[in-house]
């Protein structure tokens, strides 16, 4: 199993990778750009080179995150095109900074309806993914279902995968926070959730994890993370992820609220004897 967090890639991938290397991390997600805008980034190659090599070097995993603002089912044909143009430019990215996967969010239906914002956001996709021929996936991310979020339980997803053309260039990213506050599990239902997940065929396209805690309670419907054992959640429930044989090969990425990153260290290390302790 490897754990690890979300480090800034503001010093380029290199300085990133370091950073993630002390924190004790063996994985680390980093955002392709700005994750407000959507804004163009130009690649550093020579620096995303020495990165890739560092993480080589030192067996360690990348996945990307892109931009919170992407809204793969908007009904705006404006906003849409910019969405196309920008998630294809981060699947560049994510390929030259080595990273298996990128990250995104699902789609706000906005009013329109879920069957609608779902039948988009297929269609986005498809657009998408036709552009882009490389080795990166595109990792759909569960929601919490604020507002008009789509998304938030896992047959929904895995029947989005399928309805695209390119269901192969599709995985799923998981939030353990996400997921607690949409009322899909707690300490309880957890081996019956996974049990459904293995069924319906999401676990076997499950390319990452994000660990967190909530702060909101369980059901509510709000993305509001916290630090592991610090929140609704609580770490006997969260043990549950790190001790599951089926979920072993999967990499485990922090995106608790902390001030600096140096706090993940601890985090890290406490991970690891969740993991290991009975």
């Amino acid at each position: 199993m490897q754990i690890g967090c979300h480090v800034s890639v503001a010093k380029g991938l290199r300085k990133a990778a370091e950073k993630a290397h002390e924190l004790g991390a063996e994985t680390f997600q980093i955002f392709t750009k700005n994750p407000r805008g959507l804004k163009s980034k130009k690649i550093n190659f020579e620096d995303a080179k020495n990165g890739r090599e560092f993480c080589e070097s030192h067996n360690m995993t990348v996945v990307c995150h892109t931009p919170y603002i992407t809204n793969l089912s908007t009904p705006k044909d404006d906003l849409r095109e910019v969405t196309i143009r920008s998630l294809i430019e981060d699947l560049h990215i994510a390929e030259a900074y080595g990273a298996y996967g990128a990250v995104v969010h699902c789609g706000k239906h906005v009013g329109e309806g879920e069957e609608a914002g779902i039948e988009k956001m297929v269609d986005t996709l498809n657009l998408i993914l036709e552009q882009y021929s490389g080795p990166v996936q595109l990792l759909l991310e569960n929601t919490a279902g604020q507002g008009t979020e789509l998304g938030t339980d896992l047959q929904t997803l895995v029947d989005i995968r399928k309805r695209t053309k390119y269901p192969e260039k599709i995985g799923f990213c998981f939030d353990t926070c996400h997921a607690f506050a949409a009322g899909l599990w707690n300490e309880d239902t957890f081996e019956e959730f996974i049990k459904s997940a293995e069924e319906i065929g999401y676990l076997e396209h499950l390319k990452v994890i994000h660990f967190n805690d909530s702060k909101a309670p369980f059901g509510s419907r709000k993305d509001r993370h916290e630090k592991i054992g610090q929140g609704e959640i609580g770490s006997k429930a969260l043990q549950k992820f790190l001790q599951c044989e089926k979920l072993n090969n999967i990499p485990f990425i922090l995106e608790t609220p902390v001030e600096k990153e140096e706090e993940y260290k601890d985090e890290i290390v406490y991970l690891r004897e969740l993991s290991s302790s009975i």
